[in-house]
């Protein structure tokens, strides 16, 4: 199916909600979306000893968290090589960042900017394609209201989905959860059992379950969802791109899904 215009969305949703499931979905749907996903962009920058992945790379070493404005570069970057963003124009004031920086840097009319932004001072608003074939899920950020509202100031998204299901369902369906770790497949004791209980339906090697898939470790994961994703949330609501597809499991969220992409950028 095709799109009209340009779909920047989210999906938020508790752990185990199956928002991979429901990327994957949509990305059959509609060829011309396409995924970014910020961990990616991460592991490509860093391989390839781009600047920034050499900057997000010293931070990850040092076991400290790849800051926010990187995050936001990293992601400028990624949609400028798309041609889905026009460069920023100039801060309404410039004056060189206070940290040395490489003369290649210092030509990014991006770096300028940032270093605009994170001094306080207010970046021109992004430009953003209208395309449909600028149309992409973004994975892996924000993950907080903070960090929703400074990627406005890159590129404005227009669908923030709200995926819900059932706290005791999704606890369920994690319990039953058994991975082969070599391969990565994932089998379900409730939906999607193995052929023979405890074996790959391949290799009839072992599958183990991960030590994070436990009733305990869920509900604390859960508990810290909820406190980032509640100010995300109403973040999204305020500026009117926030819908809430609820559901028992994937197959009944699927059809709602759709029915929302079709209404916002299709019809």
């Amino acid at each position: 199916m095709q799109l009209r215009r340009a779909a920047r969305v989210i999906l938020v949703g508790a752990p185990g909600v199956g928002k991979g499931t429901q990327s994957e979905r949509l990305l059959r749907r509609f060829p011309q979306l396409a995924s970014i996903s910020t961990g990616d962009l991460l592991r490509t920058n860093v391989k390839n000893r781009t600047p920034l992945g050499i900057k997000a790379e010293s931070t990850m070493k040092s076991g400290g968290l790849v800051a926010d404005d990187l995050m936001l570069r990293l992601i400028s970057s990624e949609l400028r090589n798309r041609g889905w963003l026009q460069n920023h124009g100039p801060p309404e004031v410039m004056t060189l960042s206070s940290e040395a920086i490489s003369a290649s840097e210092m030509r990014n009319p991006d770096d300028i900017a940032f270093d605009a932004f994170a001094a306080g001072r207010p970046m021109s608003p992004a430009q953003a394609s209208e395309d449909p074939t600028a149309s992409f899920i973004l994975d892996g950020y924000p993950r907080n209201a903070a960090q929703a509202n400074s990627l406005e100031g890159i590129v404005p998204i227009n669908l923030a989905v709200s995926l819900k299901t059932p706290f005791e369902v999704v606890l369920e369906r994690i319990a039953g959860r058994w991975v082969h770790e070599p391969s990565g497949r994932v089998y379900n004791t409730t939906f999607n059992a193995p052929k023979v209980p405890g074996r790959d339906d391949i290799t009839g090697e072992p599958l183990i379950q991960r030590p994070d898939d436990t009733e305990e470790v869920y509900r604390a994961r859960f508990q810290k969802f909820q406190e980032a994703s509640e100010p995300l949330l109403e973040h999204y609501a305020k500026k009117g791109v926030l819908v809430e597809v609820e559901g028992m499991s994937s197959d009944e969220i699927s059809p709602k899904l759709y029915d929302v992409f079709e209404q916002r950028f299709v019809m």
